[in-house]
């Protein structure tokens, strides 16, 4: 298992590989945010960011969304995965919001996951962005970087990846991190045809040094 030492060693280099790094769904208030999060949800942000300036334009506040038929919210996000599911996820969530806590968003981890369709990663990414409040959402990305760098076993939970990632990463880098490693696994450390052949991490990662047939 690679230690913490040597795990912030390497993400330093992840760090300064994707500086830029950012939440890349589009959004300009938290309900908004929370709403392209829940969308998100095995689907990529692009494909999101697509149908969500006009369900926004239609549908911009928790108020109006709560009102609105669930019909009519499926014909702006049917372009995207599990549309219908979401599409109901998103006017009762915008009906909670507006019945039980006056449209604004809790800022509680605990309690906004009683939303419909809101998970602790969604949980995660919405306080931190929104708000500023540490956390570290665990994606697929995040997932996958943090099993391939040896730091959780093979099969450890996504549950088991955040609190790992947040006994070895310090509190205040929180907000940014899940970002430098979602930029990481996104563009460099793919799913398919991970770049190891140029990688600054790879004295770090068993993944890629059993990959390449080489020791670190």
């Amino acid at each position: 298992m690679l230690n913490k030492k040597r795990f912030l060693e390497a993400f330093v280099l992840i760090e300064q590989m994707f500086p830029e790094a950012h939440g890349e769904l589009e959004w300009e208030t938290p309900f908004q945010l929370l709403i392209a999060t829940i969308l998100s949800a095995q689907a990529t942000d692009k494909g999101v960011n697509k149908a969500t300036p006009a369900l926004f334009a239609a549908y911009p506040d928790a108020e109006k969304m709560a009102n609105a038929d669930v019909a009519d919210v499926e014909n702006y996000v049917k372009t995207i995965g599990l549309y219908r599911t979401k599409a109901k996820n998103i006017v009762r969530t915008a009906q909670m919001l507006t019945e039980e806590f006056g449209g604004e968003l809790p800022k509680d981890k605990k309690i906004i996951q009683t939303l419909p369709g809101v998970g602790r990663k969604t949980a995660n990414v919405v306080l931190a962005e929104a708000y500023g409040i540490p956390g570290i959402a665990v994606d697929t990305h995040v997932e996958r970087v943090s099993k391939r760098l040896n730091i959780v076993p093979q099969d450890a939970s996504v549950l088991d990846v955040e609190k790992k990632l947040m006994e070895y990463i310090p509190e205040e880098k929180w907000v940014k991190a899940h970002h430098h490693l979602i930029f990481f696994g996104r563009y460099h450390c793919t799913a398919k045809n991970p770049n190891c052949e140029q990688c600054p991490v790879l004295d770090y990662c068993r993944f890629g040094q059993e990959r390449l047939g080489v020791r670190g």
